[in-house]
């Protein structure tokens, strides 16, 4: 330790800058170890909606969720850059028994009937983030109190307690690697789920809206302030990210029927990442290194839930790399 680190994070992502600028308001000074550029990370590509996607029922899980909204929503009154709340309309399939277990982290969950071939329709608000400014106001953030981001690519986590004569080594190492962490911490139940999404100019849209059972694929609209992400799929175990024609082309036309003010807007991108999953569930816990003093603290493995869990993870991550 150079005596200018105390914490180093590994992974420049939502969930390791979450977790950068907790442990900076608990007193630490803080650097993250990326290989890219917030703005380069999978973080990026996110519809980033507050939803617990794909996310079994957990009590940690829903912990972390319900905190995040708290935050989140604080954080859209406050005017942070890219924070929205917005209205969500979520349409269900086949029979229904009762609200979701993550229906209490809203506040404001309401049932209504809903016509064929829904069942119901879930009502709530969901705050909703644009990932380009909401990283740069956390690098931004990091860096006014006091912390770094390198760019570095790791071989082993070892050297991130050790360092280099750039970075320093830290007492305290925190894995936010995302995909990467299946060969970084030597974890075979992380894979890649890939995602791609389509992006519109917006017509004036301001409300969400899910249809996840759609027997042709999953499919959301979720507004922004100048375009509306369609999407999209969840392709677990395949990580090419080539362009696909026919699949954007299948997403735009199951998210026109669905919201049929889409049908002029015209496209104005796409995008495909790879979402960091782990059969298990999201991984947040202190692994003993061995070495007297060091402490190494996981969180990864959040599939495509990183925004709606990150503020509750980082929290958790604090507790356990400063408990």
């Amino acid at each position: 330790m150079t005596g200018t680190t105390d914490a180093v994070v590994v992974g420049g992502g939502i969930v390791g800058l979450t977790a950068a600028v907790r442990l900076q308001e608990q007193g630490a000074r803080v650097t993250v170890l990326a290989p890219d550029d917030p703005e380069r990370t999978v973080s990026t590509v996110a519809a980033a909606v507050w939803y617990p996607t794909h996310t079994d029922e957990d009590p940690r899980v829903l912990r972390w969720a319900r905190d995040t909204y708290t935050v989140l929503t604080r954080q859209a009154a406050e005017g942070v850059p890219g924070v929205v709340l917005r209205p969500t309309r979520m349409l269900l399939r086949g029979r229904f028994d009762g609200p979701p277990w993550w229906a209490e982290a809203t506040g404001d969950l309401v049932v209504h009937p809903a016509d064929p071939p829904y069942e119901v329709e879930l009502r709530f608000t969901a705050p909703t983030v644009e990932m380009s400014p909401y990283l740069a106001w956390l690098r931004d953030r990091l860096l006014a109190g006091g912390g770094r981001v390198v760019r570095q690519r790791l071989s082993s986590l070892d050297d991130a307690f050790t360092g280099t004569a750039e970075t320093g080594g830290a007492a305290t190492v925190v894995n936010a690697t995302g995909l990467a962490a299946r060969e970084l911490a030597d974890d075979p139940a992380v894979y890649p789920v890939r995602g791609h999404i389509v992006l519109v100019a917006n017509p004036g849209l301001t409300t969400s809206v899910r249809d996840e059972a759609n027997p042709r694929g999953i499919t959301y609209v979720h507004p922004r302030r100048h375009d509306v992400v369609l999407g999209g799929t969840f392709d677990p175990q395949r990580s090419d990210t080539d362009p696909d024609p026919a699949t954007a082309e299948a997403i735009r036309a199951r998210c026109v029927e669905l919201v049929p003010e889409l049908a002029d807007a015209p496209v104005v991108g796409e995008r495909i990442g790879l979402r960091p999953a782990r059969h298990g569930g999201p991984r947040v816990e202190r692994e003993s290194t061995g070495v007297p003093g060091r402490r190494l603290v996981h969180a990864y493995g959040h599939g495509g839930a990183g925004v709606t869990l990150a503020w509750g993870c980082a929290d958790e991550v604090a507790a356990l790399a400063t408990g």
